[in-house]
């Protein structure tokens, strides 16, 4: 019985490695950034060329309402006024509904953009496209985008507790270098 158990394991990581596998190649630093439109929280048309001039915060998650994601957006929150100083966004992706977003922000007081990517078409330009089946999900990634639309940093191994941070001493490090050139 045991056997059968491992078994049915065994398949089961197979299939989740396919499936990561298929998500498509991640966008690499020094590579434009895919531009998108999708739908915000409040019902807006959001496009990432709209952020020309600033840099900007991409990052993908799973889903609305679950711990790490809660975590990862109330640090993104916390650090708002730090992300403003720097003249950067941040704009939260996943494949849950505008009105989901919608309910989230309100519930966990949320003020920054999250757009609605429901049929996983971003993510998937992203390498972000996680597809268990019957259900699409983002993998935890970020993309730190230049105020010229160039990607400086690609984050496939996020932390939520300590990502915020770790993105704003990525600006830091990125400023200083420009300046001193």
């Amino acid at each position: 019985m045991w056997i059968m158990g491992l078994l049915l394991a065994a398949i089961v990581v197979v299939a989740i490695v396919w499936r990561l596998a298929r998500a498509g190649p991640v966008p690499q630093a020094g590579t434009i950034a895919p531009d998108f439109t999708l739908t915000s929280q409040d019902g807006s048309q959001v496009s990432l060329k709209d952020f020309r001039g600033k840099w900007v915060v991409l990052y993908f998650y799973p889903k609305d309402f679950t711990s790490g994601c809660t975590i990862e957006a109330h640090n993104f929150q916390r650090d708002q006024s730090e992300y403003a100083k720097r003249n950067a966004v941040v704009l939260g992706v996943s494949a849950d509904s505008a009105d989901s977003h919608k309910r989230f922000c309100a519930k966990e007081g949320l003020n920054f953009k999250l757009l609605a990517d429901t049929d996983g078409n971003v993510s998937k330009m992203y390498g972000s496209a996680i597809n268990f089946g019957v259900r699409k999900v983002a993998a935890r990634h970020t993309f730190l985008i230049n105020p010229q639309g160039k990607i400086e940093r690609a984050y496939t191994n996020v932390d939520p507790d300590h990502h915020s941070q770790e993105v704003l001493a990525a600006l830091d490090e990125l400023e200083k270098h420009i300046t001193t050139n």
